[in-house]
Order: C-alpha cells, then sequence, then structure tokens
C-alpha cells in the first residue's frame, strides 16, 4: 500500500520537479530559490492530469479478465498457491 501511495504523490509532484529542473538548467536560478515565482494554480492543475492519467492507465491496462471470477489463495500440500483472476 505504502508503494501505491508513495507512486501517487511522485506523480504529481512530477510537474513541480520538472519545473523547478527547468528553471535552474535553464534560467540559472539558484536551486533554493527556483520556486519563487512559480505558477502553482497550474502546477497543481497538471499534478492532477498526470495523477489521473496515470490512474486510468493502471486501471485500464492492468489486472485479470474483466468477465473473469476471483479465486483465492489456496494452501495445498503446505504450499500458497497464488490466487487470481481467472
Amino acid at each position: 500500500m505504502f508503494r501505491v501511495i508513495l507512486i501517487n504523490i511522485l506523480l504529481f509532484l512530477l510537474p513541480f520537479l520538472v519545473y523547478a529542473a527547468y528553471v535552474v538548467w535553464v534560467k540559472g536560478v539558484a536551486p533554493n530559490r527556483a520556486m519563487a515565482g512559480a505558477p502553482f494554480l497550474w502546477l497543481v492543475i497538471a499534478g492532477l492530469v498526470v495523477l489521473f492519467v496515470g490512474l486510468f492507465t493502471l486501471v485500464e491496462f492492468s489486472g485479470g479478465d474483466r468477465d473473469g471470477s476471483y479465486q483465492p489463495s489456496v494452501l495445498e500440500d503446505g504450499v500458497i498457491k497464488p490466487g487470481g483472476i481467472n
């Protein structure tokens, strides 16, 4: 669960990181002043767009068959066989 939350946070912060890198690299601003005067509203909107596109992509292209049924994990002969959607 922590991994999923971390990925979502990184997806949201990606536009902020790209903007800061651009300001430092191209405009030559000191790294500690990179976010001074930043267009925060546009960065938040871009972050939400990147986050929702990432979540949509994850939901749409991962997982099992939509018409399948869930088979839980089972213990057979002392070995756990993983479950899944079949």
